[in-house]
């Protein structure tokens, strides 16, 4: 599956709390969510722009799948075929 190339910052945030992403706090336009769905706390910053350049998306994307222990590929296909 291909990355959305329309995707802001907001909704990904809330696409992942589905994975107990909750956000902890928000500085100028960046979002800041923590998980601690496996044990240890985990953290990411979200930019809040209107589209998510994909790089960035794709390290969110990388990074956030690695903590939960699955592909990148079928993180996105999950977050995004719902």
């Amino acid at each position: 599956m291909k990355l959305p190339r329309d995707v802001d910052g907001v909704r990904l945030a809330s696409l992942l709390r589905r994975y107990g992403y909750q956000v902890t706090r928000q500085t100028g336009s960046y979002i800041r969510l923590t998980s601690s769905a496996k044990g240890a706390e985990h953290h990411v910053t979200v930019p809040a722009h209107k589209e998510i350049r994909l790089g960035t998306f794709h390290t969110i994307l990388r990074d956030v799948a690695a903590y939960l222990e699955m592909e990148p590929t079928q993180l996105l296909e999950e977050l995004f075929r719902r």
